[in-house]
């Protein structure tokens, strides 16, 4: 057997010993119809990881952080989130599968297997939460592109961290309650939406935190451009992550949905810190 095929089958081995401990992992964290299709998977990985060592003649050396992390993202994200991540990985194993074809006669049944599990993962996607992902993402970028236009333009306008966090909070909190009550007003005159207040309350909770991580730099630091920076910071921090989350359990683009979000914001709070500027400098507003 050729060295660089051994060296595919040396890191299939741990791949599948690794991803064993995964679905284990996520097993306790899902339901008890999908908790028992993760174990069977687990028992398939164990399998396929025995079949490559006798060709390796070792023992599989599984990645334990991968194990954690996942388990970890689980917990954080939900059982969707992971999943989408795994049967990315289960495509990407099929494909050096079909590379062992002609040398390895198991690869071929291990590949079907493979198939079998990225099919499994895309039946178990239902979550309660992924049905007000719409909810959330516009809670989220509603707070993005009116807070950050807001707080630009109060920086610039107001110059005292305590003032613009005040406005800030005052204006965030009004916000909040505006967008969760449109929110449900919108949800409750829709006959397919029976629970009009669980999108209401995801769409305040998603505004409500954006809110307080871009308020957080006013309370640190002492200078307010210091802390409009930092802001736009944690701003694009906010849309990396939730663009990323939205991507995977949605399958979209990342880098179009990224760009989109951080383009409209940053646009809007460019113009606002310009109004701001105009309202210091040529109608001699000051505080």
């Amino acid at each position: 057997m050729k060295e660089e095929t051994l060296a595919v089958i040396r890191a299939m081995q741990d791949n599948e010993a690794t991803d064993k401990l995964v679905y284990e992992a996520l097993a306790k964290q899902a339901t008890p119809k999908n908790r028992e299709i993760l174990r069977r998977m687990a028992d398939d990985e164990a399998a396929h990881s025995r079949v490559w060592g006798r060709y390796t003649g070792a023992e599989a050396r599984p990645d334990t952080f991968k194990v954690w992390r996942y388990a970890l993202l689980g917990k954080l994200f939900g059982l969707v989130f992971v999943i989408n991540l795994l049967e990315s990985g289960e495509d990407k194993a099929a494909g050096k599968y079909a590379t062992l074809l002609d040398e390895v006669p198991e690869a071929r049944g291990i590949m079907a297997d493979e198939t079998r599990h990225e099919e499994q993962l895309a039946a178990m996607i239902h979550e309660e939460k992924l049905s007000y992902i719409s909810s959330m993402v516009l809670g989220l970028n509603d707070a993005l592109v009116e807070l950050t236009g807001a707080l630009a333009g109060f920086t610039l306008a107001l110059d005292d961290n305590r003032m613009v966090g005040m406005a800030g909070f005052i204006t965030g909190v009004a916000a909040t309650l505006s967008m969760a009550a449109s929110e449900y007003l919108s949800k409750k005159a829709d006959p397919g939406e029976s629970h009009p207040l669980k999108a209401a309350v995801y769409t305040g909770v998603a505004y409500l935190i954006t809110v307080a991580f871009l308020l957080l730099p006013y309370i640190v630091f002492s200078s307010p451009l210091v802390a409009l920076g930092v802001c736009l910071f944690n701003a694009a921090l906010i849309i990396l992550g939730f663009t990323y989350f939205v991507s995977v359990v949605r399958k979209e683009s990342f880098a179009r949905g990224f760009t989109e979000m951080i383009t409209i914001s940053f646009s809007v709070a460019a113009i606002s810190f310009l109004i701001g500027w105009a309202a210091r400098s040529w109608l001699n507003i000051d505080v």
